[in-house]
């Protein structure tokens, strides 16, 4: 009995603590403290609870601090246990850690399946529209170089906002002598806005930046972020948390705005009124013209997590009502960070149109007030992980963009980028093969590896073309091709060499030798006399320069081989020689600019090929000549 009571008092000091482990987990979690509810479910789960609510949140917990291999783990246990009521969230997450994991295959296969749970959900039907988005993302033309992480870069989070006067405006998780509380979501400190001096390391090479600074005016007890200065550099709008409320709890985000002052630091700052105490407005970006805010919001509404929006600006600072830029951007998922850049391109990180990790950064085509389809920039800028935070500036051909992928210094950091910048030059002489010549008024075209014209340009006196600022590393054709010369073609490959001039001549064969039109052989099949394809495409050469030449007058003279009596011979070369004639005169040629048109019979055998001779042999005395007889 003793004992009984003993193994009670134990059962009941285990319950206890047990129940009082899964309230604090519910509560960190419900406080968005996920480093912390991560912990407590993880023993909750080693001490056998496996209902859906623990291993989710668990999941849920792991993947919203980016420890996507945990987050893997725990999501392949949910959907082993627990996959029949599963929610569309919960697998599209499990899906993107396996991306995230370097998985994608089996991350697609478990995509898919939210089509029994949401048959119109727009992933599903974006991966069922192009399942080799993987290899093109991942192989798309080399456009960004010189990926470098920023020397400002340390072990916390840290990532992008705006360039503004020759300084990156950045946000930083740094812990510093007045910037110590940790944050429970990720146990780092808040955040607090930077700024540093943008530096070139060399010519051509990566971009960096100086030393770091804290724009100590906007610093307060809560999160400050994503700071955006007007052109005129008079008013800076960043993202806070919501001070009204209990920030460990809520978390809400909203928009200020902050007045240049005297001293040169940022002061009157105020909210924008369409703020929202019950949901979040952050991440501010203004286009370029200045007169449209853009930002990410939770509110109702949408069609998402997050949703990117805009708010008309007026001439005297008052704003619009915002609105919803739209199912062409925005997805079921998390739309985030936007930025307009000078080249009428909205940016913008997502991970709910098709990617290569968690959030990637697509690409929009701007047209008023309408968007293109979102491409994705592909890699190297994109990878398994978050990659957000795009900044460009075509002008300088460079920008920036942030991302915890593996090998950074900390949790999320900044890198730099070039755009690629290679071009190279196709130069070259157009001659006549035989005199070596040169050739002028040639007709040369550039063609690429898809067959479409990219340029196009005549030879001149000296026979001289050049193709200028084409793409490095691909595969053109030049095409030349003048009226009474056979075309010329010439495949050459661009390098990777900035600047590099290369010389592709071209010779060309004449089709006028002496007194003839040279052409290949018109040959006809056997005892026919009916014009064949191979005869048609040489035949146009003929046209060709009797176009080029319409004073030309021609002699048209047929040729048989040796089989059949003379007498059949001569009518059947007769018969071709009038079919080709009739051929010429079908392609828009007056037949007066055909003298005449003989049929010669075998009586003009080549090598004297007769009796037994080989089919080849043959053949080449079914044959057509084309003399000129007046230019």
């Amino acid at each position: 009995m003793k004992q009984t009571i003993i193994m009670l008092l134990l059962f009941g000091i285990c319950f206890t603590s047990y129940g009082q482990r899964r309230y604090a987990a519910n509560r960190y979690f419900e406080e968005y403290a996920y480093t912390k509810s991560a912990d407590l479910y993880r023993q909750l789960y080693d001490k056998g609870d496996r209902s859906y609510k623990v291993l989710s949140r668990l999941a849920d917990s792991y993947y919203f601090t980016s420890s996507y291999h945990d987050a893997e783990d725990s999501y392949r246990k949910l959907m082993e246990q627990h996959e029949g009521v599963a929610s569309p969230e919960h697998l599209f997450r499990y899906a993107q850690v396996l991306k995230s994991n370097g998985d994608a295959a089996e991350s697609d296969k478990w995509l898919l399946k939210l089509k029994e749970l949401k048959g119109n959900d727009s992933r599903v039907l974006a991966l069922e529209a192009n399942k080799q988005y993987f290899s093109e993302f991942t192989n798309k033309p080399k456009t960004f170089v010189n990926i470098h992480n920023l020397s400002i870069n340390t072990k916390y989070s840290d990532f992008g906002g705006s360039v503004h006067n020759g300084y990156l405006y950045f946000s930083s998780t740094r812990e510093d002598s007045e910037n110590k509380k940790l944050y429970k979501w990720n146990n780092q400190p808040y955040l607090n806005i930077y700024k540093s001096e943008e530096q070139q390391l060399r010519e051509g090479g990566s971009l960096d930046v100086g030393a770091s600074e804290k724009l100590v005016s906007l610093s307060s007890k809560y999160h400050e972020s994503n700071a955006v200065i007007t052109k005129d550099g008079n008013t800076l709008y960043f993202t806070r948390d919501d001070a009204s409320g209990d920030v460990e709890k809520t978390a809400k985000l909203k928009i200020f705005k902050a007045r240049r002052q005297f001293d040169n630091t940022w002061g009157a700052i105020e909210e924008l009124p369409f703020n929202n105490d019950d949901y979040s407005i952050g991440h501010p970006s203004l286009s370029s013209d200045q007169r449209t805010l853009y930002f990410v919001s939770d509110m109702p509404g949408g069609f998402g997590e997050t949703d990117l929006y805009q708010v008309s600006i007026a001439d005297d600072g008052s704003f619009g009502e915002p609105e919803n830029l739209g199912n062409t951007i925005n997805t079921e998922g998390r739309e985030m960070f936007p930025f307009v850049g000078s080249n009428n391109r909205l940016y913008f990180a997502s991970d709910g149109h098709l990617g290569l990790g968690a959030l990637d950064i697509f690409e929009s085509k701007l047209s008023g007030f309408s968007y293109g389809d979102p491409v994705n920039v592909g890699s190297p800028i994109n990878g398994p992980r978050d990659d957000f935070g795009f900044m460009i500036d075509k002008e300088r051909k460079a920008g920036y963009f942030s991302s915890n992928r593996e090998g950074g210094k900390g949790d999320d950091d900044i890198y730099s980028f070039r755009i690629y910048q290679c071009k190279e030059a196709i130069n070259g002489i157009v001659s006549e093969s035989k005199t070596g010549d040169p050739i002028s008024g040639v007709s040369v075209r550039l063609i690429n590896d898809k067959g479409e014209p990219v340029s196009e340009q005549t030879t001149r006196s000296d026979g001289g073309y050049s193709f200028i600022e084409i793409d490095c590393e691909r595969k053109y054709i030049v095409v030349a091709a003048k009226p009474a010369y056979i075309q010329g073609e010439l495949e050459q490959n661009t390098l990777d060499i900035d600047k590099k001039e290369i010389q592709a001549d071209i010779a060309l064969e004449s089709l006028i030798v002496e007194d003839q039109i040279v052409i290949n052989p018109i040959y006809f099949d056997f005892n026919l006399e009916i014009i064949r394809e191979d005869a048609e495409y040489e035949l146009e050469h003929i046209v060709s320069v009797m176009k080029a030449h319409p004073k030309m007058v021609i002699r048209i003279e047929s040729h048989t081989d040796s089989r059949g009596t003379d007498e059949y011979n001569e009518n059947l070369s007769q018969r071709r020689a009038n079919a080709t004639r009739d051929y010429i005169v079908s392609r828009g040629i007056s037949s007066d600019k055909i003298e005449s048109a003989i049929g010669y019979g075998e009586s003009q055998l080549v090598d004297n090929c007769q009796g037994d001779c080989t089919e080849d042999k043959h053949q080449k005395n079914r044959r057509s000549f084309f003399y000129i007889v007046s230019k």
